[in-house]
């Protein structure tokens, strides 16, 4: 029992080294804060070895099964909020962000490629995203796309049976974020706030007219592959342990989230499931169903 607990000890030490200690390098050794967060030489160079475990060789003729499925993660449900806090970028220190915030930043550092489509077909211009997510208003307000407001992403992934190692895997290919509401939307509900302002001067600015959520349109697609050194780099609070954080790349590939299926690789063009279902219970229903045939679907095979 003593050595499963040294071997299980060693392991974490492995997988969470002490230079994890992202928000608070340094704070036991300085005595000025400009030095905090600071790392040393050493430090840079072990965080420059730091890659995401690559995934293993599968070949083509291993594949005996695949289905292709797109999901949608509701940043709402509680299981989902590591993806979601923190919100605000200068909140608990820029070490600690968002996954919108933390795909952003490599976005616009140019550091990986966004798509127009889940297919990876055409590239989209950063220029063409920037009229997206930012607009002066005719009153002279910039509006912007904050990361309080993406509460959805929308995954695409893989399932298949390896024959060679008898067992069904995932494999992640795409991720997208999901938005209600673009900058020029936003800029024609701050005009009409403000015309309603001037209409009702003494009324509680809480009783303006709100408008309803329109259908979230996705922001880009990117490449879940080109992004993993990206997402590893960015670390995820471990409420367990503050000095084990977790990687976004592990949580994600590790299926560490509730999603709800919401399309399928099919004959109809991968139409997806609202297209031929229009009530909300039975398309949760229909889901379900995609589900639990994947799920048997491994467990078909080792029937005899």
């Amino acid at each position: 029992m003593k050595l499963i607990k040294f071997l299980i000890c060693c392991s974490l030490v492995l997988i969470f080294p002490a230079n994890a200690v992202y928000a608070q390098t340094n704070i036991l050794n300085t005595e000025k804060v400009e030095n905090i967060g600071k790392k040393t030489e050493n430090q840079i160079k072990i965080d420059r070895l730091d890659t995401p475990l690559p995934y293993g060789y599968t070949s083509n003729d291993d594949v005996l099964w695949s289905k292709v499925v797109w999901e949608v993660i509701d940043l709402n449900q509680k299981i989902n909020h590591p993806y979601y806090y923190p919100t605000e970028l200068n909140s608990v220190g820029t070490d600690r962000l968002s996954l919108f915030n933390t795909l952003q930043a490599a976005v616009n550092s140019e550091k990986i490629d966004i798509y127009t489509d889940a297919y990876f077909k055409e590239k989209k211009p950063v220029s063409e995203l920037e009229i997206t997510m930012r607009k002066v208003c005719t009153n002279k307000e910039l509006q912007t796309i904050e990361a309080k407001e993406i509460t959805q992403f929308m995954i695409k992934g893989m399932w298949y049976f390896d024959k060679r190692q008898g067992e069904l895997k995932y494999r992640l290919l795409g991720i997208a974020p999901l938005y209600g509401f673009d900058a020029g939307a936003k800029c024609l509900n701050s005009v009409a706030r403000d015309d309603w302002e001037k209409e009702n001067p003494n009324a509680p600015i809480d009783d303006y007219p709100r408008p309803k959520l329109k259908q979230l349109n996705t922001l880009y697609w990117i490449f879940y592959p080109e992004s993993r050194q990206t997402l590893h780099d960015s670390k995820v609070f471990n409420p367990e342990n503050s000095v084990s954080p977790i990687t976004f790349d592990h949580l994600l590939n590790a299926r560490r989230f509730s999603s709800i299926i919401v399309r399928e690789e099919n004959v109809y063009q991968n139409r997806s499931i609202d297209e031929y279902t229009k009530n909300s219970i039975f398309q949760l229903l229909e889901a379900e169903k995609i589900k639990e045939s994947i799920r048997n679907k491994e467990i078909d095979m080792w029937n005899y």
